[in-house]
Parts: C-alpha cells; sequence; structure tokens
C-alpha cells in the first residue's frame, strides 16, 4: 500500500492491516482494533463521547462508529477503502 506523499513511516502490522482493507474480494477478517491503530498512525483520531470516531486524514474528515463485533463488516471496510483512497493510499 502506498500514499501519494506518505508522511509517516508505517510498521508492518499496519502494511498489513492496510492490505485486507484494500483485498478483493472485502476481507472479512479485519479486527476493529488493528484498523483504530493504523488510523491513529496515519490520521487525527478523536473518539467522541457518544463512541463515534471523528477521522481527520489530509483535507478529508469522516466520522466513524466502533463495529459492534470485533471485526468490521463489508460497508465499514469499503468506507474506510473510500476514505483511505481519497487521500491518496492505494493497493500496489
Amino acid at each position: 500500500m502506498t500514499a501519494s506523499s506518505e508522511p509517516v513511516h508505517l510498521n508492518n502490522h499496519h502494511r498489513t492491516t492496510l492490505e485486507k482493507i484494500f483485498q478483493h474480494p472485502v476481507n472479512h477478517n479485519i479486527e476493529w482494533n488493528d484498523v483504530l491503530s493504523l488510523l491513529n498512525a496515519v490520521a487525527t483520531v478523536e473518539e467522541k463521547h457518544d463512541g463515534k470516531f471523528g477521522v481527520t486524514l489530509g483535507d478529508v474528515t469522516e466520522t466513524i462508529e466502533r463495529p459492534k463485533e470485533k471485526d468490521l463488516g463489508v460497508d465499514e471496510v469499503l468506507d474506510l477503502r473510500r476514505l483511505l483512497s481519497a487521500v491518496g493510499f492505494r493497493a500496489e
């Protein structure tokens, strides 16, 4: 996974999580804690009082809700893929 202007150095765990997010077909084994760790490495993350997270990545700000299960659902993965793609992350 790469970003057009990668401002941070991602560790192997973060790179693996990015690969899972961009995997086709959609991976059903992406844990929320892994995603939160990745987002904290590449974005500004603010936990709100309602359990949602404000994520600012570049010029894009999104609100993400913690999934009910430990793994993300398909729609949540697609939303993350869209967010990361909007700021230059893509599959290699």
